[in-house]
């Protein structure tokens, strides 16, 4: 199993340390007092990635607790409060309150995921390297764009006032295309432990289409559950059915994927503690998911895929847990913050990555089915609107305002059941998905 602390006779395994080799050799000159105490056991467990994921949870919310407020004080000396402005005088009325309040605090987010991950995970993956870049490009990206918008009253009169959507778009589809390359690239990595045909199973399990209910193994294996599950999977062939994707098409479905889930999480985010919320639960599902895709014996077991070298992924989506539970604290209503684009887009950014690199794409739609709702609400709005002003003359709306969060907001739902309600939606998809899983 991935994470399993110790080598025989009581030896760590350093590639599970999770860190620095130094750490590795300062433990290994200290075992013979270790073992005499008995604190060799308890390194065991502290270097398993199982543990450093849920520590990851802790930490990260640790660190948006401990620095929240002088972040906050900052921003409001920045005087970067958000203004919202819609184009439906009653929605305006509705969320008056939220004039002044100070946004940009997705640094809290990411700073915190950040530096969990520095602390916590594996440094030498490259999948672990790719989550840093993709965290830190869309946290850059929301934070020029939160910037230019936020600081335009600010400056000269005319001066850009935040990023134009095109624009901003075609850096979120650059950027995904980017690292979906990446991503491919190391899918074809021969993994460790592979040999030959074997490795190269592994090569293209970790690039396959993953569909709803279809096996990724030809032969479901019953195992002994006292054997050792990784002698009795060793060489399950891949079911001749499942599409393997060349370079072409992995790109576009990760560019699609990774930028759209940026863009759907960016929209949900109109709401105090909507998608903080929303993307805390998704990321619970998928620290379980990544859990099964990097354990060849979970994967095989489950008959999806599984991608050598992504355990680790486990760290990055407990810090994106704890750090989403610890912004609530302060964005919940009354929000004394707003993530903005600066969190929004990372945090999809990170999300549709992570579906990426462990193949479940389709069960990042039905988990965050939330965030595509939202999405396509505002796709279905626009383009109906557009629709019937040409062919009627005078456009007409499907929902009372987009995104439909609003729709539920202006039909009489008070913000707080708003919120609640998605939460409970996404926690119900979690299961459906775990469900979806079970049943091949």
């Amino acid at each position: 199993m991935p994470g399993g602390g110790a080598g025989q006779g009581g030896r760590l395994d350093s590639g599970k340390l999770g860190g620095s080799r130094l750490i590795y050799h300062l433990v290994e000159s200290l075992k013979g007092p270790l073992e005499e105490t008995g604190l060799i056991r308890i390194l065991q467990v502290v270097f398993q990635v199982e543990f450093r994921a849920f520590l990851a949870v802790l930490v990260s919310f640790g660190l948006v607790l401990a620095f929240g407020r002088p972040v906050i004080r900052w921003l409001l000396r920045q005087k970067v409060g958000d203004s919202p402005e819609f184009h439906n005088a009653d929605l305006n009325d509705l969320m008056r309150s939220r004039a002044g309040t100070p946004t940009m605090g997705g640094i809290l987010i990411c700073g915190s995921i950040l530096i969990t991950i520095l602390l916590l995970a594996e440094l030498r993956s490259r999948y672990i390297h790719l989550a840093i870049a993709v965290l830190v490009a869309y946290s850059v990206l929301g934070m020029f764009d939160d910037w230019l918008k936020l600081t335009s009253a600010r400056r000269t009169p005319g001066s850009r006032d935040g990023l134009l959507p095109w624009e901003k778009l075609l850096f979120q589809l650059g950027l995904a295309a980017l690292f979906s390359w990446v991503i491919f690239t190391q899918a074809t990595v021969n993994p460790i432990g592979g040999v030959g045909a074997q490795a190269e199973i592994w090569q293209d399990s970790a690039r396959v289409l993953n569909l709803p209910f279809q096996k990724t193994w030809d032969t479901p294996v019953e195992t002994d559950p006292f054997a050792d599950g990784e002698e009795t999977m060793f060489g399950l062939p891949l079911n001749p059915g499942v599409m393997v994707l060349g370079l072409g098409g992995f790109v576009l479905l990760g560019t699609l994927v990774i930028a759209g889930t940026s863009n759907a999480v960016n929209i949900s985010d109109g709401m105090d503690g909507l998608a903080a919320g929303v993307v805390g639960f998704a990321a619970v599902a998928f620290m379980i998911l990544v859990h099964i895709a990097g354990s060849q014996v979970e994967a095989q077991s489950l008959l999806v895929p599984h991608v050598p070298g992504t355990a680790d992924l486990m760290v990055v989506a407990g810090a994106m847990i704890g750090a989403c539970l610890g912004f609530l604290w302060f964005n919940s209503s009354p929000a004394m913050v707003f993530m903005g684009d600066t969190g929004s887009l990372a945090l999809g950014g990170l999300l549709g990555y992570l579906a990426v690199a462990i193949r479940q794409e389709a069960l990042l739609v039905l988990i965050g089915g939330i965030f595509f709702l939202e999405m396509g609400s505002v796709v279905l709005q626009v383009g109906w609107f557009k629709f019937t002003r040409i062919r009627t003359g005078k456009g007409r709306r499907l929902l009372r305002c987009s995104p439909i969060h609003h729709h539920f907001h202006l039909g009489g739902w008070s913000e707080q059941q708003v919120v609640t309600r998605f939460w409970l939606i996404t926690i119900v998809l979690s299961m459906a998905a775990f469900a979806l899983v079970k049943l091949r």
